[in-house]
């Protein structure tokens, strides 16, 4: 009879933090299992869906600043090692502020003080370069050239493919929470299979609150979020990535990407929706959402006030109490970590979480002890106050 393997750690949930964090591990050198209960970048997951913006500019949060500029060499890493450079498309990033804006001017700052490139436009370099939006005559705004979008569905998939072929094995399955407290030396899943690890890390999105309610159920929010694609009128080019970068209208709290792989002008409502559940929510775009996202378009891209809705999508966010990431250790358990809290923001950050992750569980020297804190369990409180975007 064979013995049952043991790997160094195992992974439970196949998303964006998960994929990334079980490709670190494998590549420094750690036996991984990776689990998901409906598969990598699923319809019900947080890092499905079409695409995904990453952007440098965090107004004064500096280490997500940091975070995303160490992770978009490493997205386009992955893809050209996969063959698939067209997972990153560089639509550039236009920020929409109004006045002095403190979030904007903030975000100004971050990008002189790290030298990433980008340009201040004035109200009229906004309407001079992208006449097909309509600004309030106190906008202004920040252009950043080289960021852009990620196309996420295939994106997560390709990182599962390439932790895969370096030594990852992935297994469809979904798995339970820990019992009794102390260190774990296995965990079961729903279908009775045991698997063994010198460590588990939870990085399962919506479904921490659902494996630990008593711990998390209070302090990770998940709340329904949807997603409205536009049609482009026949012919027309002033949608597509050539003439318009991926926006983000600050006063509006709306963000959107150009008309990519001809799926229509993608519109988003960054405000918080409705408390929800992974596993039973309506994947049926609401006629409130649409309603809402029509009456952004017609003010804000008045040559598609009537255009047809051609495609929609509805996820989660799960978030934090202020929008920080949650990475930190179980209290119950010496080697059970829980990963998670993107809260509509984390995707862009998957190889930095992913390294972080590594370094704290394999106990490096590499990990940044001083944002430990600011990811700890102990800072997630039970009452939302966004402070991150």
């Amino acid at each position: 009879m064979t013995a049952r393997k043991t790997y160094d750690v195992a992974v439970i949930g196949a998303g964006v933090f998960g994929a990334w964090t079980a490709y670190h591990l494998a590549k420094s050198g750690g036996s991984v299992a990776l689990l998901d209960a409906y598969g990598p970048a699923n319809s019900r997951a947080s890092s499905g869906g079409e695409s995904r913006i990453i952007r440098m500019g965090y107004g004064s949060d500096d280490i997500y600043t940091r975070w995303s500029l160490r992770a978009l060499p490493r997205w386009k890493e992955i893809f050209a090692q996969a063959g698939r450079p067209e997972l990153f498309q560089p639509t550039g990033v236009l920020w929409i502020a109004h006045d002095k804006y403190p979030y904007a001017m903030d975000t100004l700052t971050a990008l002189q003080d790290h030298n990433i490139p980008h340009e201040r436009l004035s109200l009229l370099g906004l309407r001079k370069h992208y006449s097909q939006i309509a600004f309030d005559d106190n906008a202004w705004g920040i252009l950043e050239p080289e960021s852009g979008v990620l196309m996420a569905r295939r994106a997560v998939q390709t990182v599962v493919e390439e932790a895969q072929k370096i030594g990852v094995q992935y297994r469809a399955a979904s798995a339970l929470a820990p019992l009794g407290e102390g260190r774990v030396a296995s965990i079961m899943t729903t279908h009775g299979e045991n698997i063994s690890a010198g460590a588990f890390v939870y990085a399962c999105g919506p479904w921490l609150a659902k494996l630990f309610p008593d711990l998390l159920g209070t302090r990770i929010f998940v709340s329904r979020q949807e997603i409205i694609f536009f049609g482009i009128p026949q012919g027309e080019i002033q949608f597509g990535r050539s003439t318009l970068p991926t926006w983000l209208y600050l006063k509006d709290e709306f963000y959107g990407v150009p008309d990519l792989e001809n799926r229509g002008l993608k519109v988003a409502d960054d405000h918080h929706g409705a408390p929800v559940d992974p596993d039973t929510q309506s994947r049926v775009a609401s006629v409130a959402a649409v309603e809402a996202a029509r009456e952004f378009v017609a003010r804000r891209f008045p040559a598609l006030k009537n255009a047809p809705v051609v495609e929609t999508r509805v996820c989660q966010y799960e978030s934090t109490s202020n929008g920080d990431f949650l990475i930190d250790q179980h209290p119950d358990f010496t080697n059970v970590w829980l990963v998670g809290g993107g809260s509509g923001h984390g995707f862009k950050h998957g190889p930095s979480v992913g390294e972080y992750v590594t370094a704290r569980v394999m106990q490096s020297s590499a990990a940044e002890n001083e944002v430990a804190p600011r990811f700890s369990l102990a800072t997630k409180q039970t009452t939302q106050n966004r402070a991150i975007h």
